[in-house]
């Protein structure tokens, strides 16, 4: 197949329920792969790492949108995020950047551990008196979307009893990342993001009123104390994405890691019995399984690289799912294997924007699992699991399961 035919097929729903071929298809062509005209596709490790990190590559940012899509200031979803981290640059992006970074070391996310323990516990009663009598639930909605929503919300300080509201929103919000091509989507997201922005007022103005030791209430003092340095608009885009971001990829990764235990029965044995197991099978899954599969960057000057000209201009597109399947770098690599040497995937990015929660999304991920596996023996897979017809950020719609007894699972 042609390396642009492959491309243009994960536009496709088919293309994006199993994007893997199409990822080969393009890797037959080389490590980056030009595909039309101002484009080019990483999909080697060496490849994809590089761009990550080569300062003349720039995320998409408002100038960029500008050139490729002129009219995007007049959906809420995307200009929120414009005004986020996530699709800025130096040095709109370090100052950003500086005001969050400290809450979220390892050292200070690993106090987030008995938060994690205590929710995980009581979404695991939940999931009980759900599943009694046989009953299948559906674990992306009652558990592995529930999680980190409960996590991520206690962290910024916002509202505990609207945590099921901020998922589904932020969920609809998301979509937004898949580009302009579904015009009805873009639009849900757009409602969806001006329904939140009018709540993150009404949650600014209580912060004022009542701090507290949150992230949410630092950033409002710090848009307060100097609006130059984080605008409203910033501050809002910012609080946005530190709620998206810090919910749907660490979902799609619970989803991911369950249906891999549940498929091969000995993973979730050593999950229950290996306590050091479950950090060496979270990063497995993260490289097997990545829930976000795709980034860009744009070049802001001309540069050269892998002896392929990049003009001042282009669009690279780093396909961060391919990069973790590269077999220069892993020897099997669409074999999924816990116990092969750490080899640090791509699936949180790297450079500059390296994925503000990756911290956060294992410690949840380390700790839910052997839980989950330890209440629940007999969990098997109740029906097939379905995915989201969804390509940059790419996980699990359903997982249905049933908590025992244990039966033989059926061919899902």
């Amino acid at each position: 197949m042609e390396a642009r035919a492959a491309f243009e097929a994960l536009a496709t729903t088919e293309g994006r329920q199993n994007p893997y071929p199409h990822y080969e298809a393009i890797r037959a062509h080389g490590g980056l792969v030009p595909v039309k005209k101002g484009s080019l596709v990483a999909v080697g490790y060496r490849e994809c790492a590089r761009v990550l990190r080569e300062p003349a590559l720039q995320v998409q940012d408002g100038t960029a949108f500008d050139r490729v899509y002129p009219r995007w200031r007049a959906h809420s979803s995307v200009a929120a995020f414009t005004d986020s981290m996530l699709y800025s640059n130096p040095p709109k992006h370090t100052r950003h950047r500086a005001m969050v970074n400290a809450d979220f070391t390892v050292q200070q996310v690993a106090r987030m551990r008995p938060v994690v323990e205590r929710m995980t516990t009581r979404l695991l009663d939940r999931v009980e008196k759900l599943g009694a009598g046989g009953a299948p639930v559906n674990l992306m909605d009652e558990f592995a979307s529930r999680l980190p929503m409960a996590v991520v919300s206690e962290m910024l300080g916002f509202d505990t009893d609207r945590q099921v509201w901020f998922r589904d929103v932020a969920s609809a919000i998301a979509v937004s990342t898949d580009g302009f091509a579904d015009p009805a989507a873009l639009a849900v997201a757009d409602t969806a993001m001006d329904e939140l922005a009018a709540h993150f007022g009404e949650v600014i103005a209580r912060k004022r009123g009542c701090p507290a030791a949150d992230l949410v209430t630092s950033l409002v003092r710090a848009h307060d104390a100097d609006p130059g340095r984080l605008s409203r608009d910033e501050l809002v885009g910012n609080m946005m994405l530190l709620l998206t971001a810090g919910f749907e990829t660490t979902a799609f990764l619970l989803g991911h890691a369950v249906l891999l235990a549940l498929r091969e029965p000995r993973h979730a044995d050593r999950l229950r019995t290996e306590e050091p197991f479950a950090a060496a099978y979270v990063e497995e899954v993260l490289r097997f399984e990545p829930p976000v599969h795709v980034t860009s960057r744009w070049a802001a000057a001309d540069l050269t690289l892998f002896g392929r000209e990049v003009p001042r201009g282009s669009r690279v597109i780093v396909i961060l799912a391919a990069g973790n399947r590269d077999p220069r770098r892993y020897p099997r690599p669409n074999r999924f294997d816990p116990g092969r040497p750490a080899g640090q995937p791509l699936s949180f990015g790297g450079g500059i924007h390296f994925c503000l929660g990756a911290a956060l999304a294992r410690l949840e991920a380390q700790i839910a699992l052997p839980m989950l596996v330890r209440r629940f023996p007999g969990l098997r897979l109740a029906g097939p699991a379905t995915y989201r017809d969804r390509w940059v950020i790419r996980g699990l719609r359903t997982l249905p399961v049933a908590l025992g007894p244990h039966l033989p699972n059926g061919p899902w």
